[in-house]
């Protein structure tokens, strides 16, 4: 929760009438007081957007041989030319063990190992905006915000509701429609108070009760069995984690975004269901509702909204022709939509003479490069928030991990991280 927020709101229980008072007694020193206290530190931020699906190959990767600022925009790129300046574009990133494309954005963010638990089929990690999330979360109604589609519109093939995964590798839920995510950010509930006291203690003597239960279960059980109880605890203390920041911001009313965002119709799909999650999350930002966002965006819905009559699957698999160019036209809609996201953060203030754009990083990518190959996943990074330095293109050693990438973009966010997933340390020469 807001530092500042929490001394007003505790002075104004303590003393109502006192706190109402005090603004008209200037004569006192109160405007002076305010004067002269310390401008507070707009709060770092994370945005990961995970496009799905691949890119056009040959037209969306800058040339391998201009590495460095003198490179020129792609075509698949061209949209974002204004904020070129602001973009660093990195080549040759992979997930070392990612070896099956039909798992999508699975391990886009963790760089796990799906086979590292014996005996298991599948195993996953933390994602890096939930490693975020640990920190930037801590003063924020919402420690993390995930954004997602339904049904085939998962942005891949693969199992999850989101690119989000929690500390112990399993998915999180993600809000799947701009309605949906709206009135989490910004609805308040009109359910009486006392009537949500009760629900959020019910639900701490449910967990008390299982806990017990669980505990006394636990003599006798062999290794494993112990190792699963011990997951499970953890789990438990997750939701009581979230139960007790429920709990504290049960009082407060949520902030009402900007004017010009207005609840989403129902029904918005394809490329202006983008545009309008882009919108939402810039007003989420100005209200800080929350500091990590990730979106794990929709294609069925984008490239039928273009005119395409093909799935999304099938123009994943393009050769020449009418595939391809439904595949080059959604790279370019992709790009001009990121265009106007960056535009939007970039007008926004953010105090002390800041926009959003310089405190947040904003990642645009997929684990998939195009079509079924796994190297050289798509990576645009952008904003202020790590302090890279920007406007140049990097081509690193093929097959350089991915996660050398998120371990670099959360220190340069001031979250010491030592390694995440399958990283081998971080990429300095984005910094330099």
């Amino acid at each position: 929760m807001n530092t500042r927020f929490s001394l007003q709101r505790r002075s104004f229980l303590r003393s109502s009438s006192a706190l109402i008072a005090l603004p008209s007694l200037e004569s006192l020193g109160f405007r002076r007081f305010a004067s002269a206290a310390k401008p507070v530190a707009a709060p770092k931020r994370f945005v990961f957007l995970g496009m799905g699906f691949g890119v056009t190959a040959d037209t969306w990767y800058p040339d391998q041989k201009t590495a460095g600022r003198d490179y020129l925009l792609p075509e698949g790129l061209q949209p974002l030319a204004r904020h070129k300046d602001d973009l660093t574009i990195v080549q040759n990133l992979a997930n070392q063990y990612n070896n099956e494309a039909h798992w999508g954005s699975t391990f886009w963010l963790t760089g796990a190992n799906r086979y590292a638990e014996p005996g298991q089929s599948f195993h996953n990690t933390i994602s890096a905006d939930q490693v975020a999330a640990e920190t930037l979360g801590k003063e924020t109604r919402f420690s993390s915000v995930q954004l997602g589609t339904t049904g085939k519109e998962n942005s891949g093939h693969g199992p999850g509701l989101s690119l989000s995964w929690n500390r112990q590798g399993k998915p999180m839920a993600g809000l799947n429609t701009p309605v949906a995510a709206f009135h989490r950010l910004f609805s308040d509930d009109s359910t009486p108070l006392e009537q949500r006291q009760a629900a959020l203690r019910k639900q701490h003597s449910i967990l008390d009760t299982v806990l017990e239960d669980a505990r006394s279960a636990k003599r006798g059980l062999s290794k494993a069995d112990t190792d699963k109880l011990d997951e499970y605890f953890q789990s438990i203390r997750e939701i009581e984690t979230r139960l007790s920041k429920e709990e504290e911001w049960l009082e407060v009313p949520k902030k009402k975004p900007c004017k010009d965002v207005k609840m989403p119709e129902k029904g918005v799909n394809g490329v202006e269901e983008l545009k309008v999650m882009y919108d939402l999350m810039v007003a989420a930002m100005q209200v800080d509702a929350s500091r990590v966002f990730t979106y794990r965006q929709p294609l069925e819905t984008v490239i039928k909204s273009m005119g395409a009559t093909i799935t999304a699957h099938n123009m994943s698999h393009y050769g020449e022709g009418d595939r391809k160019e439904v595949s080059k036209q959604r790279d370019q809609k992709q790009s001009e939509l990121f265009a106007h996201f960056i535009d939007r953060l970039k007008a926004t203030p953010d105090g002390e003479g800041t926009s959003l754009f310089d405190n947040t990083t904003l990642t645009l990518g997929t684990n998939i490069h195009s079509i079924h190959y796994l190297t050289n996943c798509p990576t645009v990074v952008t904003g202020g928030g790590s302090g890279i330095q920007h406007g140049r293109h990097f081509v690193m050693e093929p097959k350089t991990p991915l996660c050398n990438l998120w371990l670099s973009l959360l220190n340069g966010s001031g979250i010491p991280t030592e390694s995440h997933g399958d990283s081998t340390g971080q990429i300095d020469e984005l910094f330099g």
